[in-house]
């Protein structure tokens, strides 16, 4: 099976599954699949829109449900709980439309969204235009890194394996340091 095969039937999936959790790569490279023709844009932002809304919306549930049981058994959160906390007092509709773009707070903030009890309506109704301005943009910065490659190296072609190689790579280790850095993290 080749690449272009593999990436047209599991493509829409792969960035649906990959945005639930945390998708920013798993986006670039759809971006990136929909300028080489091989996925449609529209499509990808749809995949990644519900994706990630999904992801939240089960995030900011189990907040609200377990969040304040969850936040007083783990008190090494306490710093990055606080800094969510503030940020609700002071600028709740904007975090909770663009906690999607603050590195090291993307998964842990619908959670704690979720444990301050903000009402389950406004975080949907401000989750669902946050998600749909993130996966507009972030797809569409993968499109044209694609058409800014193809112009840097011609014909992207020849080098569209490597490219998409090298990004995942980028992804993996990206999310290899995090994780390793939340380990140290938990274990302070």
């Amino acid at each position: 099976m080749s690449l272009e095969q593999l990436i047209a039937d599991y493509g829409y999936l792969a960035i649906a599954v990959g945005t639930f959790f945390e998708g920013e790569t798993i986006l670039v490279l759809g971006g990136f699949a929909a300028h080489r023709s091989y996925l449609e844009l529209p499509w990808v932002i749809a995949c990644a829109f519900a994706g990630t809304l999904f992801g939240d919306q089960l995030y900011y549930y189990i907040g609200r449900i377990k969040g304040k049981q969850a936040l007083a058994k783990r008190p090494h959160w306490e710093e990055k709980s606080r800094r969510v906390f503030e940020l609700l007092d002071k600028h709740q509709i904007l975090l909770i439309l663009g906690f999607r773009f603050l590195y090291g707070l993307r998964t842990v903030t619908p959670f704690l969204i979720g444990a301050s009890k903000v009402p389950p309506l406004r975080f949907l109704i401000f989750n669902v235009i946050g998600a749909a301005f993130w996966a507009i943009t972030v797809g569409v910065l993968g499109y044209l890194f694609g058409n800014t490659l193809e112009i840097i190296i011609g014909d992207i072609k020849h080098y569209e394996i490597q490219a998409f190689a090298l990004i995942a790579f980028g992804g993996v280790v990206a999310w290899l340091l995090r994780h390793r850095r939340k380990r140290s993290r938990d274990s302070e």
